[in-house]
């Protein structure tokens, strides 16, 4: 396929890697980011959108997405699909997927689970609001992303998924934090610790692959300062 992606940083470049080493096309550009080997420099979002079937984008909040699919969606030829992986709010998926709709375009809210390594190592969940069309027309990249890509409903939907999976994500991260400080004034060894609960009823993702106490477990940014 030929893809543009727009938002190459720490998500989007090794996601963008994934689908050039997998012998896709794609145009990319950033405004800050150097572009990952393998992937054609366009000088704004609209040229690298232009001949593209599918742009993919992985921005920081709603009012940039907003901002690239005004730039974008005049840019993009009729029938393309517009795939947004960005974290964003459901209006602001709402909003751009009804522009899109109005110019003959799909558009899918797309947003990710699993953090930088996952978009390394092409492990991503991809939780997915649109139509049907749409999203089978990017479900082949979505398996070259990831691991897993769920249809969860029409638009707004796959971001409504995120803002559940991330409350979730938020207070067990939050109590693994509590845990340990609370290990720490017992005096009880944090490695301990972590052999017993990763294997235990408190068992969760924040501990087990992302756990918040340096040098215990996988490696995560509590490891990096």
């Amino acid at each position: 396929m030929k893809i543009a992606f727009v938002g190459l940083g720490n998500m989007g470049g090794p996601m963008a890697s994934n689908l050039v080493a997998a012998g896709h096309q794609v145009v990319g550009f950033d405004p800050a980011t150097a572009l990952p080997e393998g992937v054609d420099s366009a000088p704004d979002a609209a040229a690298a959108a232009r001949d593209a079937e599918v742009v993919i984008s992985m921005l920081p909040n709603g009012q940039i997405l907003r901002s690239v699919a005004a730039e974008v969606i005049p840019a993009m030829q009729a029938g393309a699909v517009f795939c947004d992986c960005s974290t964003v709010d459901v209006d602001s998926a709402k909003a751009v997927a009804q522009q899109a709709g109005d110019a003959g375009l799909g558009f899918l809210d797309a947003p990710v689970s699993g953090g930088t390594g996952g978009a390394t190592n092409g492990t991503l969940t991809f939780m997915v609001g649109g139509d049907d069309a749409a999203f089978e027309t990017v479900t082949p990249l979505f398996d070259i992303m990831g691991q897993k890509a769920v249809h969860c409903g029409a638009a707004g939907a796959g971001q409504s998924a995120k803002i559940c999976n991330n409350m979730i994500l938020g207070v067990t991260m939050i109590a693994t934090c509590e845990a340990f400080a609370l290990a720490d004034k017992l005096g009880l060894d944090r490695a301990k610790m972590f052999d017993v609960v990763s294997t235990s009823s408190g068992q969760s993702w924040s501990m087990n692959t992302y756990c918040p106490a340096p040098g215990v477990g996988p490696q995560s940014p509590a490891d990096n300062g």
